[in-house]
């Protein structure tokens, strides 16, 4: 097993440096944010830091991180730091990964509590070395918070679980409050941008969530800009909803490095606009479309809608 010395001295993305560098486009002003420098940024970050927790604010370089930070919100990254994927749009490093901190579940509570957080976002890497992909560890995650912070709304933003038989089922009967998976792009874009995972395989995972638990609410996200047409997004829109799928986002996809997947364009907000009209009338309880639009990006306030939108379709 290597120690975190040694994956730290490995290059961030090893897999990526033999692909050809590409030109990275100047950003638009619509898609500049500000150096974060607040009091609560700063508070958020300590306490992050003094746990020795990891986010994907970090991890993937979230444009977001300033915003979100100073208001104490922050997206957990469990089971390490290092993914066994090599998404060609990803900035979270890939290799072998350390062994799973089983003390994380309790360290993640104790900041949900700290923190006061009315919704929490726990998300992870792929480990795909793990018999149950790290399942199980997802659902330990949510006990803890259950039992120390028993008002705090869950949500979860998984892996695939592809080929771990069982994984998604133990994960949907702990009950999170909102299951999200990604889609992130595009049939036909899978082969270069998300090589290692299936389109079918994801779609069907979140329909499984309403299978097994209709009362979960169910989130996808797509990037944009990586070369896709209007019509493909509108397809994966209509699979979603075929999925039964409650919860849409769509954002901007921003180059981490030269080496990662090309930015073909940057999408105008009055094209998210439109793409988040044609999203809420496809029958979305909820859509969230902007060029900084992420997973976790006002995902408290989100829910609340969320749960304000399926009252609302219920009549009550």
């Amino acid at each position: 097993m290597a120690t975190l010395i040694d994956i730290q001295k490995r290059p961030r993305h090893p897999e990526k440096a033999n692909r050809p560098k590409t030109e990275v486009l100047r950003k638009p002003k619509w898609i500049r944010v500000k150096a974060p420098t607040s009091e609560g940024y700063a508070k958020t970050r300590k306490l992050v830091k003094d746990k020795g927790l990891v986010t994907v604010c970090e991890e993937a370089a979230c444009p977001n991180i300033g915003e979100c930070w100073e208001k104490s919100h922050a997206t957990f990254m469990i089971l390490g730091e290092v993914c066994t994927r090599a998404c060609a749009f990803c900035n979270v490093a890939t290799g072998l990964p350390q062994e799973v901190d089983a003390y994380e579940p309790t360290k993640i509570a104790e900041a949900v509590r700290e923190m006061e957080l009315a919704h929490v976002v726990i998300t992870s890497v792929d480990r795909d070395d793990l018999p149950d992909g790290g399942a199980q560890h997802f659902v330990d995650v949510i006990d803890a918070i259950r039992a120390a912070s028993p008002k705090t709304t869950i949500e979860i933003l998984t892996p695939d679980f592809l080929r771990k038989a069982g994984a998604a089922e133990a994960v949907i009967d702990a009950k999170p409050d909102v299951f999200n998976h990604n889609l992130e792009t595009v049939p036909r874009l899978y082969l270069s941008i998300r090589p290692g995972a299936r389109y079918y395989h994801s779609l069907r995972l979140l329909e499984k969530v309403k299978e097994r638990d209709p009362s979960q609410f169910t989130k996808s996200g797509l990037m944009v800009g990586l070369g896709e047409t209007k019509q493909e997004v509108m397809q994966v829109m209509d699979d979603m909803r075929a999925a039964g799928i409650d919860f849409l986002t769509i954002g901007q996809y921003l180059q981490p490095t030269r080496r990662h997947a090309k930015l073909e364009r940057f999408v105008t907000p009055d094209e998210f606009k439109a793409y988040e009209t044609i999203a809420r009338a496809k029958g979305f309880l909820m859509v969230s479309a902007s060029p900084l639009t992420r997973s976790s990006y006002h995902a408290d306030s989100d829910f609340a809608e969320l749960r304000a939108a399926r009252l609302l379709k219920l009549g009550h």
